[in-house]
Formats: C-alpha cells, structure tokens, sequence
C-alpha cells in the first residue's frame, strides 16, 4: 500500500495544497510566505525522511497565525490520511535533538488519540518573520488533526532559533521512528487496533 495523500483546504484566510509520501526519498518544497517557518518545515520532511509539498496562500497582511495554524491542520490531515488504518506501524517514536547550546525532545504515540503537550518558552516574540507564539499553535494543530499524541519539551537553551529548530527535527525524528513499518501488518496494540 503506498502511503501517499494529497489534501486541498481553502478558507477565506487561507489557500493550502499538501501533498505527502511517507515513502519516497526525503524531499522538500515549501512556500508559505514565512520564511522562518519554511525553514522549520524544510527541516522536518528531511529529518523525518518523507517527501513534503506544501503550498500556501495566506493572509499574510494581518499577521502569519492563519498560515501555520492552517498548515497544521492540512499537514496533519494529510499525514493521517497517508497512514489510512495505521497497520503494521511502529507507532511509538521518540527522539532528543541537540541544536549547538539546545536540546529539544519529541515522543509520539500514532494511537487516533489526539493530544499535545508542549513545555518551553522562547524569549523573543518573533524568530525572523514568525511568531514564536504560533511553534505551539503549528503543533497542537498538527497533533489534533494528525491523531497523534505529541509531547514536545524545550529541555534548555538560550537562542530561540536553535531552540525551536531542536524541536522541529526531535518531532521529526520521533515520526520517523513512529511510522517505520513492522515485521508483520498488524496493529501493535493490545486492542487490535489503533
């Protein structure tokens, strides 16, 4: 089964193709109008080992939290979508990244149970063109429409940008380990399914 899926979502603030193969050679082409957040999204495909397409329009006038809250919520649809049953996944992914004088940490359970925790500030209010208000906001929008439960937790650091970018290659890293395939095409929970 390819593990492929496209979502398309058109809002009055917001224009977003996804496109994601949870297979292919790792792969990025990213284009939100937020340059700091394309490089965090850039970073995530590649760590995680997929090949990602996303392609946003967004109101961008008024500031950039419709964009990457919107990107979360299509990037999460779309990955869902790309596991279809969730059969013969690892599930389970977890994940410590340093970034020079950062450490930032991931865990998932692909379990259909969505849920985020999230533990870590930053000092300034914005890491070039983004708010750092919205690294929280990407991921619960993910985490919710994904169906994952997400826990991600800025251990130390002092520069915001190394800060968030540990935590945006920990959760790739972790998703990279989630989503490997089993031996056999079963689910790896005691229920039968996930």
């Amino acid at each position: 089964m390819e593990r492929i899926a496209e979502v398309l979502r058109k809002t009055r603030e917001t224009d977003i193709k996804v496109e994601i193969n949870l297979d292919a050679k790792p792969y990025a082409k990213i284009e939100t109008g937020v340059g700091f957040f394309d490089h965090m999204l850039t970073a995530f495909a590649i760590h995680s080992g997929i090949s990602l397409e996303v392609l946003c329009k967004g109101d961008l006038e008024v500031d950039c939290h419709h964009t990457i809250e919107d990107v979360g919520i299509v990037l999460g649809q779309a990955f869902a979508k790309s596991l279809g049953s969730k059969s013969g996944i690892s599930r389970y992914g977890n994940s410590y990244i340093p970034m020079d004088e950062a450490l930032g940490f991931c865990a998932i359970d692909i379990s259909g149970r969505p849920f985020l925790v999230f533990d870590g500030e930053f000092k300034a209010d914005k890491i070039g063109d983004m708010s750092t208000q919205m690294v929280e906001e990407f991921f619960r929008a993910f985490a919710f429409n994904a169906g994952v439960t997400l826990h991600i937790n800025m251990m130390y650091g002092k520069n915001d940008h190394h800060k968030a970018e540990a935590i945006f290659k920990a959760a790739a890293h972790a998703i990279k380990m989630a989503i490997t395939p089993l031996e056999d095409d079963g689910f790896l929970s005691t229920k039968g399914v996930l």
